[in-house]
């Protein structure tokens, strides 16, 4: 995740909708290790995979964030942010909902401290990211939140993989006017939502633990770089 960012700040990375949300690290030779990776690779895919066919078939619509402004002013769309907490707070959309498809992991049990230590070696301490799980009350809530299902939803995450998980659940729940912001809010710039909460970039919001200090770091060297042209 963080890495797709940086490599998309030195405009070298691309929108590839074929692949499903994984961490794939080379260091993991351990077979044991290697399974569990696929293992949740496959859960998601097959969402993911359900998402993909909606889209294609255009009974889910596609929106660039360079266009998504525009049309939630002008089509009267509701932005439905389902991040985490802790990315939301960083930036978000005023004026957005939100519901979290992916909520912290609280359970202290052997089995998930074990994860949990193998998650932050091997992501968490890089992204920043907390050892999370479904969020069982997810559908649930948005039917609370948006009780019309005719309501226009545009569904909305950081790099677009999540969300594409929830508008299959959206789907299939019955909420039939469904969007799906392409790319999610690491592919936005800045002026394409008319005013954002946070004190990071939107773009950016992903980002957190040692990835986020490299990030400075490129950024202050591109400015650098930008001042010395």
């Amino acid at each position: 995740m963080a890495i797709q960012l940086m490599n998309r700040l030195c405009n070298t990375s691309t929108l590839n909708l074929k692949t499903t949300s994984s961490h794939p690290n080379p260091c993991l030779s351990n077979t044991r290790r290697t399974r569990t990776i696929r293992v949740y690779a496959v859960s998601s895919s097959t969402s993911s995979n359900n998402a993909r066919q909606l889209i294609q078939s255009g009974a889910v619509r596609p929106v660039r964030p360079s266009e998504a402004g525009a049309l939630i002013a002008e089509e009267g769309l509701v932005l439905l942010d389902i991040r985490p907490v802790w990315e939301r707070e960083k930036a978000h959309v005023t004026g957005s909902l939100h519901v979290p498809l992916f909520v912290e992991d609280k359970d202290n049990g052997p089995l998930t401290l074990l994860k949990k230590w193998v998650h932050f070696g091997y992501i968490g301490l890089w992204t920043g990211q907390y050892f999370t799980t479904l969020n069982p009350d997810f559908f649930e809530t948005v039917e609370e939140t948006v009780p019309d299902k005719s309501t226009k939803l545009l569904v909305a995450c950081g790099e677009g993989l999540r969300s594409m998980m929830a508008v299959s659940k959206l789907y299939e729940g019955g909420y039939k006017n469904l969007g799906w912001l392409a790319g999610g809010f690491n592919r936005a710039k800045d002026g394409d939502f008319r005013a954002v909460e946070g004190s990071e970039k939107l773009e950016y919001a992903t980002i957190g633990g040692v990835s986020y200090i490299f990030l400075q770091l490129l950024i202050f060297l591109r400015a650098v770089g930008n001042n010395t042209s």
